[in-house]
């Protein structure tokens, strides 16, 4: 198992932690600040899903002019753990 803590940069997200498994399957996804609804629901949709396939899937996705987002933040961090 990895756990990760990933200060997140450029969004009113504060923190991500996620738990993977040692296959890089997601098994929890908590966020520190943002819209907590909205990050709640992408949290619960990420449990299960292949690393890889989430920052794919995630890496690039803007919030307005920010360059950058919750799930955006939520790919860097993964790319992290697997580098």
């Amino acid at each position: 198992m990895k756990n990760i803590q990933y200060k997140t940069k450029g969004t009113c997200s504060r923190e991500i932690n996620i738990v993977l498994d040692d296959d890089n399957i997601i098994q929890e996804v908590k966020i520190l600040g943002g819209c907590m609804g909205n990050l709640a629901g992408i949290s619960k949709i990420l449990i299960g899903m292949d690393a890889a396939h989430v920052i794919e899937r995630f890496e690039g996705v803007n919030c307005g002019m920010k360059g950058t987002s919750c799930p955006d933040q939520i790919a860097q961090a993964l790319k992290e753990a697997l580098a």
